[in-house]
């Protein structure tokens, strides 16, 4: 079968020898993250009850949560949530299959709440969230789409966007949320899962700015909480240093004016308990960053249906493609893999798939190009696997 796979020699600065990358992380207690995550739990937990219930996974999309800000009242040693936060379900669900009833809402729900007691630690479900669920039923003609062929077609046009490898900026800035919340916060409670790192690389410089709410229950006074802001920074800088020999800054909660008692302080780990909203795809890029230096797709992953929505095929298709080449040919500095759909076609066979390639100097382009269509081709040719490692949660949207 032949597919359009272009590949091409891009002439481009990589990414480590340019002078300026900046990169963000939000960290999973995030108000834009805990939408994501709740969407993606939401849309795996309808995939498992559709397989039980029908045998294969049928039409949704959840990837509509909205988070609306509580209103609480931090202080040392306690504090209380005033207003719970509000988490709003939305999207489009399959109710019923050939008579089967499918409780969509329901399945929704108890994925939702579950998702918040394993991943937002410190937040009480019963006192602190309101989650609440308005799920339709999606357009006939795209469930048309959907069931219309051996190989899933496109349900929309749109693009993927992956790249590999990760810059030691962007491993740095990635690994620093994930250590604080899997490491560091066994040994410091206080420390909450709303964090996010700003990374700066200035040629040889990194500069990293993090911003946490802390939690306050677990933090006894202002010298406590001072002296967890010092061993956080120490283990960040200590961490970062494990990853590059460049010259590495931390910074943490920048905003904080201690003298006069103003400081990130929160009661649930999360900022969504005063004043921030969240959006689904409003944060991170399937590959868990923000890189503003590097081509991104802007549509939200989280949440959309993993048999043909594109949204949620080809943008973690794309960063498979992108770091396997990289994995089976070491010529490659950097490459960026654009996959384009066109609605109604399969999705095997995408209108482009682009790969731009950055090699090592004297590399042989020729040989880089036929071992990278190759791995692209291999991909394309057994595309499913995509829809089953996200399902199955083998891989993050976020």
């Amino acid at each position: 079968m032949m597919r359009n796979i272009n590949v091409e020699h891009l002439i481009q600065t990589p990414i480590e020898k340019q002078k300026i990358e900046i990169v963000e992380r939000k960290g999973i207690g995030h108000p834009d993250s805990i939408s994501d995550g709740l969407s993606e739990a939401v849309s795996r937990a309808l995939c498992k009850e559709y397989i039980k219930k029908c045998g294969v996974v049928l039409h949704h999309n959840t990837d509509e949560t909205q988070i609306v800000a509580g209103r609480s009242s931090p202080k040392f040693g306690g504090g209380e949530v005033i207003q719970p936060i509000y988490a709003l379900l939305v999207g489009r669900a399959t109710k019923e299959f050939e008579g089967v009833e499918i409780p969509a809402e329901a399945v929704a729900l108890s994925a939702a709440r579950e998702y918040i007691r394993r991943n937002i630690v410190d937040l009480d479900l019963e006192r602190d969230m309101i989650i609440d669920c308005k799920m339709g039923t999606g357009s006939s003609d795209l469930r048309d789409v959907f069931n219309r062929a051996r190989v899933p077609v496109a349900n929309d046009t749109s693009f993927g966007i992956g790249h590999a490898p990760f810059s030691e900026l962007e491993q740095i800035v990635y690994e620093t949320e994930r250590k604080l919340i899997t490491d560091l916060k066994k040994k410091i409670p206080g420390i909450g899962t709303d964090i996010k790192v700003m990374g700066l690389r200035d040629d040889n410089d990194i500069t990293l700015t993090i911003c946490c709410g802390m939690v306050g229950r677990h933090i006894d006074d202002m010298d406590h909480y001072i002296n967890l802001k010092e061993e956080m920074m120490d283990y960040v800088t200590d961490l970062a240093m494990k990853r590059t020999d460049r010259n590495v800054s931390a910074f943490l909660n920048t905003g904080d004016n201690e003298k006069c008692g103003s400081v990130f302080l929160t009661v649930t780990g999360t900022s969504a308990e005063m004043g921030d909203d969240g959006s689904v795809g409003r944060g991170n890029r399937c590959n868990g960053l923000i890189t503003p230096g590097r081509p991104m797709s802007m549509e939200a992953t989280s949440g959309k249906n993993p048999i043909n929505h594109i949204g949620k095929i080809y943008n973690p298709l794309s960063t498979q493609m992108a770091r396997d080449i990289v994995k089976a040919v070491p010529e490659v500095q950097d490459v960026y893999i654009r996959l384009l759909s066109q609605i109604g076609k399969p999705i095997d066979q995408p209108l482009v798939a682009s790969a731009q390639i950055i090699p090592e100097d004297g590399a042989n382009f020729a040989s880089v190009r036929a071992e990278t269509e190759a791995v692209m081709d291999e991909w394309l040719s057994n595309i499913t696997r995509i829809t089953d490692m996200v399902s199955k949660g083998e891989l993050d949207t976020f």
